[in-house]
């Protein structure tokens, strides 16, 4: 699903020149649940701009199923981006002025569908978080977890192949995290490939492998029997 192989990205300025990645080797089968983790300033946020087509990197090569998105422009890497990729964002995001229905409507506007067929995806997504019953209600009459959920559906209604999830625990309590990784571990079952950033080591030893990023550059961590070990990421992550 995601390969990355010597991905590197430079910031430069006039006077500094900041490697944000160096030589990024990662590849996460198709329908693998993996958790990134990693100091503040490793890498990790860069590194989820460039896998979810936000960003561009200065060298290396990249391939989105099967896809060398190096060779895309800006329209064919949006809509990419609009077919396979799903987001899911701490702050959650969401239009505080519209109700669910409409905030999970938004993005698939974008990909030109039917009336009809928005309505279907938008009320089979919040169902299936739980929140079918609460489509009229606003951001504000939801709680942190509600929101996250409402966030999760946004990014399902668009039958993404992968989902990009930037710390979507933390901005909830920890009763909350639980039920929002216990819904993506559901996802995640039922075929939907997930990449998660995350600084909680409880929430990352429950995905199916770990990837430490340090200074832009990453190490596999297998878990096994509870245990994490290095291993070499090429190697144990190829398909």
């Amino acid at each position: 699903m995601l390969h990355m192989q010597g991905v590197t990205k430079i910031y430069r300025t006039e006077l500094v020149e900041t490697h944000a990645l160096r030589a990024l080797d990662l590849h996460v089968r198709d329908g693998e649940f993996v958790a990134v983790t990693g100091p503040s300033g490793s890498g990790k946020t860069t590194f989820l701009n460039i896998a979810g087509l936000l960003e561009e990197f200065t060298g290396g090569s990249y391939l989105l199923d099967g896809e060398d998105v190096s060779k895309l422009g800006d329209d064919a890497r949006s809509k990419l981006r609009n077919r396979k990729i799903g987001f899911i964002f701490q702050s959650f995001n969401l239009i505080p002025d519209l109700n669910l229905f409409d905030n999970v409507d938004v993005p698939l506007r974008y990909r030109g569908m039917a009336a009809s067929e928005r309505k279907s995806r938008i009320e089979d997504a919040l169902t299936r978080v739980g929140l079918g019953s609460r489509m009229k209600h606003f951001p504000a009459e939801l709680s942190g977890g509600q929101q996250q959920r409402a966030g999760i559906a946004r990014a399902l209604a668009g039958s993404p192949r992968l989902l990009l999830a930037d710390e979507p625990t933390g901005n909830l309590d920890s009763q909350m995290a639980r039920s929002v990784m216990e819904l993506l571990e559901e996802i995640n079952g039922q075929g939907t490939t997930i990449v998660m950033v995350t600084h909680d080591p409880e929430l990352a030893a429950r995905a199916q492998r770990n990837v430490h990023i340090v200074d832009g550059m990453a190490t596999d961590l297998r878990i096994d029997a509870g245990l994490m070990r290095p291993t070499a990421a090429v190697q144990t992550a190829a398909p």
